[in-house]
């Protein structure tokens, strides 16, 4: 995928072991949109499906060394049953996923997406103020 391509109209589902993969590599690559892999280790539901909409293009001019990345809305399936919202992912990543595969299995996580919570105020619920990952 090149940063002039258009936005990749698809829905990705990942599963857990994925998931905490694609979360390993935006924290080593230090992206921006990520979750400390320990944490979605200790939270992701491990039999969860897991869900990536692609929302924009997003590059760290300050870092020519970093390749774009997609910024993606990661819907993700906790342990609890609650899901949040978070994710930048690397094109090369994002691509071979495999993706959702009818409509309304891609409208019941458009749906749910609106509804979601992110992660901050996930953990703002959870702890009474404390936002920490």
């Amino acid at each position: 995928m090149d940063f002039d391509q258009p936005l990749p109209r698809e829905v990705k589902v990942i599963d857990s072991a994925s998931l905490f993969r694609l979360e390993e590599r935006a924290c080593s690559l230090s992206l921006n949109q990520r979750l400390d892999p320990a944490w979605v280790q200790a939270n992701a539901a491990p039999d969860g499906t897991h869900y990536l909409w692609p929302a924009l293009w997003h590059s760290l001019s300050h870092r020519p060394d970093v390749p774009h990345q997609l910024r993606c809305e990661l819907l993700i399936t906790l342990r609890a049953g609650d899901r949040v919202v978070s994710l930048d992912v690397l094109p090369d990543d994002f691509t071979p996923l495999p993706r959702v595969t009818s409509r309304e299995e891609g409208m019941t996580v458009s749906q749910l997406l609106d509804r979601s919570l992110s992660v901050r105020e996930w953990l703002l619920r959870q702890s009474g103020g404390s936002d920490r990952l």
